[in-house]
């Protein structure tokens, strides 16, 4: 089997997970267990079907860094369940999931999955470092267009798209991201700074649309370069989106920062990180199996030790 990384975009997929199955699966004491069984499942059959040899739960450490926050305080703002001084902010997340994401951390640590995270960033930022730096080719499993920015054929970069569930994967190519948004996902991260995103907390330019924002990177090719249009009598650019440049300057002068992936994060490499996947055996394993016993996890458990055992 040739060499091929998966990354996985962690939370959007245990929040998946607990939203498509029923929170009825639970263990005999009552505590849920639906996000676990349904992450371990999503691991089993993508890992599987997409012949992954490495595999990396990139992790949010922290999911709304203040540096970003000090940008655009709006970032992700309606998210916010507690501001917290000198430390992560807490995220609105259902109790029924909170209580289960200590599991989903034990479950994949004994399943020998790397679980890789960085202070003061994102998991986005983690997926974003390991997509631009490896050597070999590499699927991005998230329900987050975010990561959209990172595609590349050239490099063998694809997002496996899970924003209509685990039947409806979609592959995100160059090609695929031209065909939903007229831009090449080089250019995705300046159309996003253009036209906003309310989920997350991002403005974007008034009156500048998807189509607009598109037509514009088309005509200029970069944000920057449509700025210094602007910013240039004789660039070409209408008086119309000059004066809304104009008025969301501040927004333009922080916003790409905010919007873009990092991709020069110090982690381990895949080596270090323990990557490769191979069978889980010894005490791992017992423990595996007697935690899908105790907590009702075991058809899901059963069908990870599986997938791996093939590796």
């Amino acid at each position: 089997m040739p060499d091929r990384l998966m990354l996985l975009d962690t939370a959007s997929l245990y929040f998946r997970a607990f939203y498509g199955l029923p929170d009825t699966i639970r263990r005999p004491d009552g505590t849920p267990v639906n996000a676990v069984r349904g992450l371990l499942d999503m691991i089993a059959r993508l890992t599987t079907d997409y012949g992954a040899t490495h595999l990396i739960a990139c992790w949010d450490d922290d999911w709304r860094p203040q540096w970003r926050v000090d940008l655009i305080p709006t970032y992700k703002s309606h998210r916010v369940a507690e501001v917290v001084a000198d430390a992560a902010d807490v995220e609105v997340v259902p109790d029924a999931l909170e209580a289960q994401i200590p599991l989903i951390r034990h479950v994949l640590d004994l399943a020998g999955i790397a679980v890789i995270g960085a202070a003061e960033h994102e998991a986005d930022d983690v997926v974003g470092t390991y997509a631009s730096h490896a050597e070999l080719p590499v699927d991005v499993v998230t329900g987050d267009r975010d990561l959209f920015q990172v595609v590349d054929d050239a490099r063998q970069v694809q997002v496996i798209y899970t924003a209509r569930g685990m039947r409806n994967l979609e592959i995100v190519t160059d090609a695929v991201v031209v065909g939903k948004y007229r831009v090449l996902p080089e250019q995705y991260a300046d159309y996003a700074t253009l036209r906003g995103d309310a989920s997350d907390g991002l403005p974007g330019v008034a009156g500048i649309g998807e189509k607009t924002a598109a037509s514009l990177l088309g005509e200029y090719g970069t944000l920057e370069s449509l700025l210094a249009a602007a910013a240039d009598g004789a660039g070409g650019v209408s008086a119309s989106v000059r004066s809304k440049l104009a008025a969301a300057a501040d927004y333009l002068s922080v916003a790409p920062t905010v919007v873009k992936i990092v991709r020069d994060l110090r982690l381990p490499t895949l080596e270090e990180a323990g990557a490769r996947l191979h069978p889980v055996d010894g005490d791992s394993r017992a423990e595996l199996e007697r935690l899908a016993v105790e907590w009702n996890l075991g058809s899901s458990v059963k069908r990870l030790l599986a997938a791996f055992d093939q590796r």
